[in-house]
């Protein structure tokens, strides 16, 4: 039996009420996501019995794991008041995402049996827009004013850690404005007397809660950091962001859910090259070889056009590719594709032509390199038009090009075909 049978077992021994004494060191000792994993396939009744057999922060821990359905499955099947215990126990910006799940009215009556100030943090990261930092930051931080001491700074994170997450010093002013940041390495080899304001970093990645947290992501993998600082307009310091924060988690469902607008999309515009080929249908008819070719321009154009798609959304992450400054992909795909799609129209063309005629070989030739450079533009262009209007490119960019292009071959090469038919018979 693997761990997971091992702690299934146990999670049901316990909520059935006839535990071995090893059963709850099992739990006590599993890893939240451990736990979550197997609530996710128990039926609700004993998916509440399972957090009623928890503490209030282990539950907070394992709530924090389960997915969006699970996690609103569950607190319907909970009471009011054990839910409010519960997110009491967690971090307010995770807490703020259990709440932001529920409806108006059981999201009032829960805040309402909160800790007050639990329940005010929340209701601040509730005001921040839905995909914003504000959303993602901790109001937990550890920071000391910039006339403190190492020795008063090292006292302060020691009365801090266990309820906040340090892993970097910040500094900051009388008026809470950041001034500075101190690794803890740096702060713990330094002679006790230096002010903390002699070792502190004055050059900090910070954000604001507005910003959309795409690209606090950005910035995270950019400079490499485990957390980052944000500050409001008058520069004061109002909470951290660490790096598991901006790591999304979400069902198969929902990642269905998000495609499957997209891939309807796409089924329509494919019946769009289905249209296309029927209206081609004599041409086909008269020289029936045109038919072979047709996958063979879909696939290496397609294709071309994916490969710049995925450039472009890793260069869009990365913050290499810039909305601002369009045209430099642009300009560098045309580029790469005028070579591309030469190299393949000149074999394709070559293949065409011995297999059938030198006239052939033209149509399919040129078809070939027209849909090449074609496809090159709509992978560097959709991906960004797609961020342009707010959606994620990762999901919308390879459906729309693939389809288009698929569309766009087809009548270029049946055109082409079509105009030159009597060189074909």
């Amino acid at each position: 039996m693997n761990e997971s049978d091992r702690l299934r077992d146990a999670i049901q021994s316990l909520i059935t009420g006839q535990p071995d004494p090893r059963d709850r060191i099992l739990l006590d000792e599993a890893h939240p996501a451990d736990i979550a994993t197997v609530a996710r396939n128990l039926p609700l009744a004993e998916q509440v019995a399972l957090f009623r057999v928890l503490s209030q922060e282990r539950a907070g821990q394992v709530i924090n794991e389960l997915d969006d359905a699970t996690l609103l499955e569950l607190v319907r099947g909970l009471e009011e008041g054990e839910v409010s215990r519960i997110l009491d126990e967690m971090p307010p910006e995770h807490a703020a995402d259990v709440v932001e799940e529920l409806s108006t009215e059981q999201a009032e009556k829960i805040l309402g049996l909160m800790q007050e100030a639990k329940s005010e943090e929340v209701q601040e990261i509730l005001e921040y827009p839905e995909h914003s930092a504000g959303r993602l930051m901790s109001p937990d931080f550890v920071a000391v004013n910039d006339h403190a001491t190492v020795e008063q700074a090292i006292e302060h994170v020691r009365k801090s850690v266990s309820d906040e997450r340090a892993f970097e010093l910040y500094v900051v002013d009388d008026h809470r404005h950041l001034v500075g940041v101190v690794p803890l390495r740096r702060l713990l080899i330094a002679h006790p007397g230096t002010p903390v304001a002699a070792i502190r970093d004055e050059n900090i990645v910070t954000v604001t809660p507005e910003m959309d947290r795409e690209d606090v992501a950005r910035l995270v993998a950019k400079y490499d950091v485990v957390a980052v600082p944000v500050i409001d307009g008058q520069r004061r310091l109002v909470g951290t962001i660490t790096v598991d924060d901006v790591v999304e988690r979400r069902s198969p469902q929902q990642i269905a859910l998000m495609r499957l607008p997209w891939v309807l999309a796409t089924l329509v515009i494919e019946l769009g090259a289905g249209v296309v080929i029927h209206f081609f249908d004599r041409t086909l008819s008269r020289v029936i070889l045109l038919a072979s070719f047709m996958p063979v321009i879909q696939a290496l154009s397609g294709n071309t056009g994916l490969q710049s798609v995925t450039m472009v959304v890793r260069g869009l992450a990365t913050g290499q590719v810039q909305l601002a400054r369009w045209w430099e992909p642009l300009r560098r795909q045309i580029q790469t594709s005028i070579i591309l799609g030469g190299v393949c129209g000149l074999l394709v063309g070559i293949i065409g032509g011995f297999w059938h005629s030198p006239a052939f070989g033209l149509i399919v030739g040129v078809s070939m390199f027209i849909s090449v450079n074609l496809s090159g533009v709509a992978g560097t262009t959709i991906p960004m038009l797609s961020k342009r209007l707010g959606f994620d490119p990762a999901l919308t960019a390879g459906p729309f090009e693939t389809a288009l292009q698929d569309v766009l071959g087809v009548t270029i090469f049946l055109s082409l075909a079509t105009a030159l038919l009597h060189w074909l018979t």
